[in-house]
C-alpha cells in the first residue's frame, strides 16, 4: 500500500528540549522513506560528530514516558521492519563527544495508509462573495480575501460501485446510495425512520456483499456535505427539479421533503448515531442530523423521523488526535491541519473576520504567515460532541484549545459562534449575504418566549455576515436562530504549509 508522509510538530520536542541539550552542535536534517511495511531513516553528516541518536515516540503521542531512544554510532542511514498501520514521530540529534546538537526536523510516518485517518473533504465552493452577491474572487488586500473558494482542499471524489453503494475516494468510506428505505422506487415521506428504527436497521442490512453496515456519526455525516448547494428555504413552488441540494446527486439519490405527506421542501434531515449529550427546546432528547436540503446540522428530537444512509468502513474517521505544541499551536495529526489555541477573543462581522486574518498574517502570528479562515468543515472537524455547556461546563470542544466565555441571549454562561469562510449561499435577491458558522456553545433560538438552546452545541447554521443584531429582537426562522452577526475566529493552516 502507499504511505503517507507528512511533516509535523509535536508536544516531544519541547519535552526533549528541557532536557538541557546544548545547541552549538549543527542539527541533522532527517529524511524519512517507507515501502510497505519498511521504514528507512538517513540523515545529513554533522561535522565533529562522533555519535547520533535517533529518538521515537508512538502517535498519537501521550507522553515522556513514550518516547524512545537508539544510539547509532557514527552510521547515518537506518531501516526497520514493523507492520501496518505503525505511527510514530522520530527526529535525530548528533553528539561530538563533550555535547549534543539540537533536533533534526520532527518526522510523522504511518505505514500502510496512502491517506490521513481524518481527511476533511473540500467543500466544493468556487465562487467568491461579498456580503451580498457573488463576486470576482478579490486579490490579497482587497476586501473579502481569503473565503472558501481561494483555499483548496481535498476534492470531492466518489466511485459509483453498481452495486448501490458509493465509494467516497478521499474518506474511505462506503455509503449506501439512496435513502430509498422501502425500496420502491422513490423517496418520499415513507421512506422515513425514527432515532431507534435508524440505529436498529443498520443491523439487518445486506448491501453489496457487507452486512457491517453501521448509522453514520455526525462527522461521518457531514463529510459528504457540499456548500456548492443553495439554501431554499424561501422557496414557495412546489417543483423542486431547479433547486440545488447540499450532496452530489451524480452519486446519491436524493429527495427533499414530501409536501404531498404535509412536509416542507426543506425537510430533508438525514439521521445520524450522534446523540446531544445534554437536551434541545427545554428538554428533548436530541440527535444530531445534517440537513442536505438547506445546508446545515442541527439538533432533532429523536421521535421525529429523518432520511438514512449507512456507511461502512474506516471506523477511525471523526476522531481527533490533538497536539499541544506549546508553542499556542494545536495540531491534529489525523486531519493535517494546524489550529491556534487562542480564538480572535471578540466578535467580528464576516468581512472583519477575513481582514483578521489577514493581520495575523502580516504580524507572522505564531511565527507563521499562512493562517487562514477556516471553510466550515475543517470548522466543524473540532468539535467535540461529548461536551457541551450544561454537561460538562464547557465549549464543545478539546480542552487544549482556549474558548473566549460569553453570556447568551438568556444571560447564561456560554460560548461564541465561529465563523467559516464559507457563504451559505441562499435563493433570495443577496444570495452570498450569510455564512456559515458552528457553534461550539448553545445554538440559541426564542421560542414561545424564551430563549432556550433549540439545536444544540455543535450545531451548524448561518448568520448574516453584516448588519445589527438587534434588528432581530426574536432570531430569524421557524426556530427563532439567534442572529449575532459579531461571531468568533479561530485560526487554521496546513501543518504541510510554510
Amino acid at each position: 500500500m502507499k504511505v503517507r508522509l507528512l511533516i509535523a510538530l509535536c508536544v516531544f520536542l519541547a519535552t526533549f528540549l528541557v532536557g538541557g541539550i546544548a545547541l552549538a552542535l549543527e542539527a541533522p536534517t532527517l529524511t524519512v522513506t517507507t515501502s510497505g511495511t519498511t521504514v528507512s531513516f538517513s540523515w545529513t553528516s554533522v561535522t565533529g560528530a562522533t555519535e547520533y541518536t535517533l529518538y521515537y515516540a508512538p502517535s498519537p503521542y501521550t507522553g515522556p514516558d513514550t518516547i524512545g531512544s537508539i544510539l547509532l554510532g557514527t552510521q547515518t542511514t537506518m531501516s526497520a521492519n514493523l507492520w501496518e498501520g505503525a505511527a510514530y514521530y522520530v527526529a535525530v540529534t548528533a553528539y561530538d563527544s563533550v555535547e549534543s546538537s539540537g533536533y533534526s526536523n520532527i518526522e510523522l510516518f504511518i505505514l500502510g495508509s496512502d491517506a490521513l485517518m481524518y481527511p476533511i473533504v473540500d467543500t466544493a465552493q468556487v465562487l467568491c462573495y461579498d456580503d451580498s452577491d457573488a463576486i470576482s474572487c478579490p486579490n490579497s488586500g482587497e476586501a473579502f480575501y481569503g473565503q472558501d473558494a481561494q483555499s483548496t482542499g481535498n476534492a470531492p471524489s466518489y466511485a459509483d460501485n453498481g452495486d448501490g453503494t458509493v465509494t467516497d475516494n478521499i474518506t474511505g468510506l462506503m455509503w449506501q446510495q439512496s435513502p430509498d428505505t422501502d425500496g420502491n422506487g422513490d423517496i418520499d415521506a415513507d421512506d422515513k425512520l425514527n432515532y431507534d428504527q435508524a440505529v436498529a436497521g443498520a443491523g439487518t442490512l445486506s448491501l453489496g456483499g457487507y452486512t457491517d453496515w453501521r448509522l453514520p456519526t455526525i462527522k461521518e455525516l457531514y463529510s459528504l456535505i457540499e456548500f456548492s448547494g443553495i439554501e431554499c428555504s424561501s422557496y414557495e413552488g412546489t417543483d423542486t427539479s431547479g433547486l440545488v441540494p447540499f450532496i452530489d446527486t451524480a452519486y446519491f439519490d436524493f429527495g427533499y421533503g414530501d409536501t404531498s405527506a404535509g412536509e416542507r421542501i426543506i425537510d430533508a434531515q438525514y439521521a445520524s448515531i450522534t446523540k446531544y449529550v445534554s437536551t434541545t427546546m427545554n428538554g428533548n432528547e436530541t440527535m444530531f442530523g445534517v440537513n442536505f436540503a438547506d445546508g446545515r446540522i442541527k439538533g432533532y428530537g429523536t421521535s421525529m423521523t429523518f432520511f438514512v444512509i449507512y456507511v461502512r468502513g474506516n471506523t477511525s474517521y471523526g476522531g481527533n488526535s490533538f497536539i499541544d505544541n506549546g508553542d499556542g499551536t494545536i495540531t491534529d495529526s489525523v486531519s493535517g491541519l494546524m489550529w491556534s489555541q487562542n480564538d480572535s477573543g471578540t466578535g467580528l462581522n464576516w468581512e472583519e473576520a477575513l481582514a483578521w486574518v489577514v493581520t495575523q498574517n502580516a504580524a507572522n502570528y505564531l511565527g507563521y504567515s499562512d493562517w487562514r479562515l477556516s471553510n466550515i468543515k475543517e470548522l466543524q472537524s473540532i468539535v467535540d460532541y461529548t461536551r457541551s455547556p450544561d454537561t460538562t461546563a464547557s465549549a464543545a470542544i478539546d480542552p487544549l484549545f482556549n474558548v473566549t466565555s460569553i453570556v447568551n441571549e438568556a444571560g447564561q454562561t456560554d460560548y461564541p459562534y465561529y465563523w467559516s469562510n464559507s457563504t451559505h449561499v441562499n435563493m433570495g435577491t443577496e444570495p452570498g449575504s450569510n455564512a456559515a458558522y458552528v457553534a461550539f456553545g448553545r445554538a440559541m433560538g426564542y421560542m414561545d418566549g424564551e430563549w432556550i438552546d433549540v439545536h444544540g452545541a455543535g450545531a451548524q447554521r448561518s448568520d448574516p455576515k453584516a448588519g445589527d443584531p438587534s434588528d432581530y429582537p426574536t432570531g430569524h426562522g421557524p426556530q427563532g436562530d439567534a442572529i449575532r452577526i459579531y461571531n468568533y475566529v479561530r485560526l487554521v493552516r496546513d501543518i504541510s504549509g510554510n
